[in-house]
């Protein structure tokens, strides 16, 4: 046998956080978790040759720090959470929930951006082309310059790309690509760090803007190695319930612009729709005179929502009582509860209590407490909140209320939504209150129970 022949060696590789084991363990040392290790072959290369000539040092005083030209999507929630649209030469991963609308979301961007005369190669890996056919009739007739491609072969892939040079290069999705030199499955973990590398490549050295989809796993991260994450330039989670037409776009890494700006789409017949008054929708149906429902103003990003947080309070004929919760976090809602009964004195113990944020939303800023408590002692004690009264506030353990961020922004979103008064912190008086909100201030639990149940003392 030549003595260059290359060898094979056989290396278990966890799938959670990438460490390489040369035998199998039941347990990873590194992350601890259990059944994670996932055997790989790899090829003993060949020590690659001394490069002849490098790239020498530059001052950082002479790079030029040229304004990238950034190519518009045309789909202005998304621009916006880009940071105002694709940047060449850029790695965008987007991930999200199975059947949330990510292949949607993208085909539409590709439709938007080919339309204009600029080529966009779409890359699918899960799909036939009869399938992405059939979603595409619904958002029109397919222009002249997007080109799609049903392949999970890498070296196809990228040959692909080497023959159209494309603008935009559209991946769907990164856990189908096969490296041809990796010997495991397409999904693990060197698979996916390979073919991210060679995308990455791809991108900086020809130029196109490659976005990639990414699988979640049932914790909602983004499956894979977290080397993936950290080579993009962007990561972008697509939210929302897939029982509700409400979906948020949020940037959690943008090396291009800021991740403190959501996006917000409804998903209809004809795919996602850009909603420009998301408040508006999510009150559109709310019931004047109920008892139970608190309105509350949460920031996402940096765009306010008027959100509705409804509660349900009923006896417990079990000998534990339910805490049923959708849309907010759990573990605080739980906390919120025990802050209400000890500081409020309202009894809880025996009641079940059924929380839910009208819409489909996910909110998890503690800005939203004051409404949570709200709104479980107003179905507890069946009396409803007058329905022109907005409540902003985040609870301590102490029962005391404490400020919560930007509170003019959010009292002009809630005065646009046309509610008159505002209960919110004694600390957190506006500079600037709209002209004709009335505010309620309040320093603890006892005193907004006062406040919004039995009456109100308006001081401007």
């Amino acid at each position: 046998m030549n003595a260059k022949t290359t060898s094979a060696k056989a290396i278990f590789v966890c799938q959670e956080c990438g460490h390489v084991s040369p035998k199998w363990l039941g347990r990873c040392p590194a992350c601890q978790a259990w059944n994670s290790l996932v055997e790989e072959i790899r090829t003993a290369k060949p020590p690659a040759r001394k490069a002849e000539a490098a790239v020498p040092p530059r001052r950082l005083a002479e790079v030029r720090s040229d304004a990238a030209q950034r190519l518009s999507t045309h789909l202005a929630e998304l621009d916006t959470v880009l940071g105002g649209g694709l940047v060449p030469g850029s790695l965008v991963l987007v991930g999200g929930d199975p059947g949330i609308g990510k292949s949607t979301l993208l085909l539409q961007a590709a439709f938007q951006v080919a339309a204009r005369g600029t080529r966009v190669l779409y890359v699918s890996g899960e799909e036939s082309p009869a399938q992405i056919k059939l979603r595409a009739d619904r958002l029109g007739s397919a222009p002249q310059e997007l080109f799609l491609l049903c392949e999970t072969g890498l070296d196809a892939i990228l040959a692909a790309a080497r023959e159209l040079s494309p603008a935009v290069l559209l991946v769907d999705s990164i856990q189908t690509l096969a490296h041809p030199e990796i010997a495991s499955a397409p999904g693990s973990v060197a698979q996916v760090r390979e073919c991210g590398a060679a995308l990455l490549a791809v991108a900086k050295d020809q130029g196109p803007a490659v976005v990639l989809v990414g699988h979640v796993t049932k914790e909602g991260v983004l499956a894979g190695p977290r080397i993936l994450e950290h080579m993009v330039d962007t990561v972008i989670y697509f939210e929302g319930d897939r029982h509700h037409d409400f979906r948020i776009l949020r940037a959690v890494k943008n090396r291009f612009g800021s991740t403190n700006e959501v996006g917000l789409f409804e998903m209809g017949s004809r795919g996602l729709t850009e909603v420009r008054d998301p408040s508006r929708l999510f009150l559109q149906e709310r019931r004047a005179g109920s008892s139970g429902s608190a309105v509350t103003v949460s920031l996402e990003g940096s765009r306010p929502l008027v959100v509705e947080i409804q509660a349900l309070v009923a006896p417990s004929y079990f000998g534990m009582p339910q805490r049923r919760v959708s849309g907010l976090d759990y573990n605080r809602s739980c906390l919120l509860l025990a802050v209400l009964e000890k500081r409020g004195g309202l009894a809880l113990g025996t009641q079940d209590v059924f929380l839910s944020v009208v819409g489909g939303l996910n909110v998890l800023e503690p800005a939203v407490d004051l409404g949570l408590i709200l709104a479980v002692a107003s179905s507890l004690r069946d009396q409803p909140l007058d329905s022109d009264l907005v409540v902003l506030g985040e609870v301590g353990l102490g029962g005391e209320i404490r400020t919560v961020s930007q509170p003019e922004r959010r009292l002009q979103e809630a005065e646009h939504m046309g509610f008159k008064r505002c209960l919110l912190p004694r600390a957190n008086r506006p500079r600037h209150a709209p002209a004709a909100m009335e505010w309620i201030e309040v320093d603890g639990i006892q005193d907004a129970l006062a406040q919004a149940l039995t009456g109100h003392n308006p001081r401007r």
